[in-house]
């Protein structure tokens, strides 16, 4: 199996340094629009036989542009690829928390009301050991979030979250089983 793994264009929200989760399905702003079409062209030659998008409009609108190069590929959109549910953080700013707004903090909040990351690895976990069972032979693309991408490459190479890089947008990471 190849795995190749992306994270959304920016948003409007990310710009504005909003804390999203999943209670925000996010707009592409005009940079992630750039980005979101310059990662569709650097995948068009990719031999791709599915795609997993998360549900969220901002992954969605990223998958879009990629399709436009693969048009006859099936899209699943998956509620288990979807940020980790920032509970009450969702639609605070971070610098109102004293976090800048550039930082990546899908991993480490400390939420009462929304998701545990213990359950978004998880959650994560029982998505990708269904989609190892079914596509061992094919190429999977997977359109997902910072958190996400995060857990499913720590799954992977059986590092810890704090080992992982955050994921900028429109990053690619392939992974050959």
């Amino acid at each position: 199996m190849k795995l190749i793994i992306v994270r959304h264009g920016k948003t409007i929200e990310n710009e504005k340094g909003i804390m999203q989760g999943q209670g925000i399905g996010g707009t592409l702003s005009q940079l992630g629009i750039k980005q979101a079409k310059e990662l569709a062209e650097k995948l068009k030659n990719e031999t791709i036989n599915k795609i997993y998008s998360s549900d969220l409009k901002r992954c969605m609108d990223t998958t879009n542009e990629i399709i436009k190069f693969h048009k006859n590929i099936p899209i699943v959109l998956v509620k288990d690829l979807r940020e980790r549910d920032f509970g009450e953080f969702t639609g605070i700013k971070k610098e109102d928390l004293g976090i800048d707004k550039n930082k990546l903090v899908g991993d480490i909040l400390n939420i009462k009301q929304g998701e545990q990351i213990k359950e978004v690895i998880e959650r994560v976990a029982k998505f990708l050991e269904g989609l190892k069972e079914k596509h061992i032979e094919k190429n999977i693309l997977i359109v997902g979030h910072n958190t996400i991408n995060k857990i499913i490459i720590s799954l992977i190479t059986n590092k810890s979250l704090k080992q992982i890089k955050p994921q900028d947008n429109t990053e690619i990471n392939i992974f050959e089983f």
